[in-house]
């Protein structure tokens, strides 16, 4: 767990589970999963979510999308709940958006959202593209994850069974174990960790890794729409409070396309020390901003008051979509509209 109080006491936490108890034929939503702010410390874990929106950024990933569909489709499933797949376009200059509207007409489950104002040849970057799924999205639970294939989605069953069972407000994937970097990386990833933790006491040992889950209210406060705040998600979870566990994940080699970031000290470390400075001003600046409604007197008595949670966010307009998978000898429905 990372708290304010105890953040240097988290650990990494693996974990070896099978399906959550949930019948993928009865999978639906009858009403909106309980949001609980940080400070809720009732008995027993929280569950997870009845819903979930997956999140995938991609930028000139044509050959990769079709895969990364099918692999997160059957990811999904696997977590019986209702889901959604959201593909954020940002500034593809291929033909990432037609391959994924290809895609749109045999699954409802399936949306894109296209970023509209990016630099010519380039996009906004994953911080401004989590930020726009984030609200796009209307799962009770954000899940996000690369859309070049490096990330297993079939982790997304055990990170949500973490979540259950410690009642974390976000499960953080961790590819330390299973990544085969050169000195060059491995050296700037540990000089990096060690400026994390001298200065925001970051313990989180792999915040580059885009698979994650976490609880749509908490996710709606993150400041994504700064440029490499995408790098500080653990670590802002656990500086509003937010209780993160950590577990191991697969990774990947990309086997199409062209990585999106250089390995270079002015492309890289600088601009990353300068953000970690920011983020620690960002930090001690922040106010609460909860609030409570005051109500009318009754017969002159002082009024009463109703809390509000400033985290709550509005009700999503866009359902959830059906997914339909074969299942024995026929078909049957995997998700439901909310």
């Amino acid at each position: 767990m990372i708290t304010r109080a105890a953040a240097d006491r988290a650990a990494i936490v693996g974990v070896n589970c099978g399906l959550m108890g949930v019948d993928p034929a009865e999978n639906h939503v009858a009403g909106k999963g309980q949001r609980s702010p940080a400070s809720d410390s009732h008995g027993g874990p929280a569950p997870a979510g009845r819903s979930i929106s997956l999140i995938a950024p991609a930028h000139n990933e044509q050959d990769n999308v079709e895969q990364l569909v099918e692999q997160c489709h059957r990811a999904l499933v696997a977590t019986g709940l209702a889901f959604e797949l959201i593909i954020v376009d940002d500034g593809s200059t291929d033909r990432t958006r037609d391959r994924i509207a290809q895609l749109l007409g045999t699954r409802p489950w399936l949306r894109c959202i296209c970023m509209t104002a990016t630099p010519p040849g380039t996009g906004n970057g994953q911080s401004a593209a989590f930020h726009a799924g984030i609200r796009a999205a209307t799962g009770d639970l954000i899940a996000t994850i690369d859309a070049d294939l490096q990330n297993d989605p079939a982790d997304l069953v055990p990170m949500l069974e973490l979540m259950r069972s410690t009642g974390a407000d976000m499960v953080q994937g961790d590819r330390s174990r299973s990544r085969k970097d050169n000195f060059i990386r491995k050296v700037s990833s540990k000089v990096g960790r060690l400026f994390r933790a001298a200065v925001l006491k970051d313990v989180v040992r792999d915040t580059g890794c885009s698979l994650r889950v976490m609880k749509r209210n908490a996710a709606l406060r993150l400041p994504l729409e700064f440029r490499g705040m995408h790098r500080f998600i653990p670590v802002s979870f656990a500086l509003m409070g937010y209780r993160v566990e950590q577990i191991d994940v697969g990774h990947r080699p990309r086997t199409a396309g062209t990585s999106k970031y250089g390995m270079g000290v002015l492309s890289r470390a600088l601009p990353g020390l300068i953000d970690l400075l920011a983020v620690r001003w960002m930090a001690s600046r922040r106010r609460p901003v909860s609030t409570m409604e005051v109500q009318p007197s009754v017969n002159g008595a002082a009024a009463a008051t109703v809390t509000t949670s400033a985290l709550t966010p509005p009700t999503p307009t866009t359902p959830l979509a059906a997914s339909v998978i074969p299942t024995g000898g026929g078909a049957a429905a995997a998700g439901a509209r909310a």
